[in-house]
């Protein structure tokens, strides 16, 4: 028996965030990050469409990205003395992220993190509040996912919180949010999407119902997401339903270990001066899971079938195969996105020595490869690594070599 949990109402399209006022409760706590939502007005229509509906409303803002255990607990303790029965979180995937977690320890108070962290294991949510989730940026898809992250600052590690409990009840995919994205985090969040697509159709768990939203969303993103990149409003609009697509995929299909070291290295190396962006790591370390895992036949057949919805030639499986890696590489490369760690700067784009060092890199290597491997994607990927392999796959990734193994 497999199962497919989706948001109960999902909103999309223009003035979609309108939504919002057909909410019914006594008072939402709204979820922010930093100040783009307050500077583009979003924040002051969300709040008076809230009121519309009859509602105390309270701000929750300044929720970094890579959201810490530390900024949960604060926002915990915001919900126990405001009381909420709607968390309305609105921004990228970190503020929603944030907002999960909060609502679970705000529903639970006793839980602990590590409760929090064990995969499909969560209590019942919604005897205090229900969730509302509009997305801002184009690629986790975090509004329709069963799915949060958030960074341990002590170790550096990312956690990924994962049940269908915390599953929005409401999600709104208005592409006048996504309108005010700067094109390289257009870049870094559509091909973040397009690698939640390609994992969840060549994942374990995938099933007839996930393939057509994957196969669909990774049209689009080859369609559109250049397109958006370079500041063509149509494509951005399209590019925001097909992350949501490709997150509805995921969240009932899963992932592989492309996040799974996306995970365990975004934050790893922080003391260096900055993190790995999470698209970023994303479009460096797919080509190489792409070829770890075509070793695998029915993952090589439905990459092909994948290269074909992209309308890449070649003649059998292993062809097809090398033009999609081809092809991620190309993209990336369009993107203004580096191939390696190595080659990596603090800010995600490409330079000449990147800004982790290679003797911290291999010093950490075995570390980060053993959490890799301990991270809730990698059950699922269709072929699974040793830790051998994984410190392997990880060396590839910094030095942009070749997977031959």
């Amino acid at each position: 028996m497999q199962r497919l949990t989706l948001p109960r109402d999902i909103y999309h399209g223009a003035g979609a965030l309108e939504a919002l006022r057909g909410l019914t409760g006594q008072r939402a706590m709204v979820c922010i990050g930093g100040g783009s939502m307050r500077r583009g007005g979003f924040l002051a229509r969300a709040e008076e469409y809230l009121r519309q509906a009859g509602m105390e409303v309270e701000v929750f803002e300044g929720i970094e990205p890579d959201p810490s255990v530390e900024t949960v607990e604060r926002g915990v303790k915001a919900m126990k003395n405001f009381r909420p029965d709607w968390i309305v979180a609105i921004g990228g995937g970190s503020p929603i992220d944030a907002a999960k977690a909060m609502w679970i320890r705000y529903e639970h108070p006793d839980i602990t993190f590590e409760q929090m962290c064990q995969v499909f294991g969560l209590p019942r949510l919604r005897s205090k509040a229900r969730f509302c989730a509009v997305s801002s940026t184009s690629g986790s898809a975090t509004e329709v996912t069963a799915f949060a992250v958030i960074t341990d600052t002590a170790t550096g590690i990312k956690y990924p919180l994962a049940d269908f409990e915390i599953t929005p009840d409401v999600a709104i995919v208005d592409p006048d949010l996504a309108a005010t994205m700067p094109p390289k985090l257009a870049a870094h969040t559509g091909m973040d999407a397009l690698t939640h697509a390609i994992e969840a159709y060549v994942s374990t768990a995938h099933c007839d119902y996930t393939d057509p939203l994957a196969l669909h969303a990774i049209e689009m993103i080859g369609r559109d997401l250049s397109a958006s990149c370079r500041g063509d409003l149509r494509a951005r609009a399209r590019m925001h339903d097909a992350q949501c697509l490709a997150g509805m995929a995921f969240s009932n299909a899963l992932l592989g270990i492309t996040h799974s070291m996306a995970h365990k290295t975004g934050a790893a190396f922080s003391d260096c001066g900055g993190h790995i962006t999470h698209g970023v790591a994303n479009a460096m370390y797919l080509p190489k899971v792409i070829a770890f895992n075509a070793k695998n036949p029915e993952a090589a057949r439905r990459y092909g079938e994948i290269a074909g919805r992209l309308g890449l030639q070649g003649g059998d499986d292993a062809a097809r195969v090398r033009a999609l890696i081809a092809y991620v590489r190309a993209l990336a490369e369009e993107l203004h996105i580096p191939r390696g760690i190595a080659f990596c700067a603090a800010d995600g784009t490409p330079c000449r020595a990147g800004f982790v060092p290679e003797n911290v890199f291999l010093a950490r290597l075995g570390q980060v490869a053993a959490n890799a491997l301990q991270d809730a994607c990698t059950g699922s990927n269709p072929r699974q690594p040793t830790k051998e392999e994984m410190e392997r796959l990880l060396k590839c990734c910094y030095y942009d070599d070749e997977v031959d193994f």
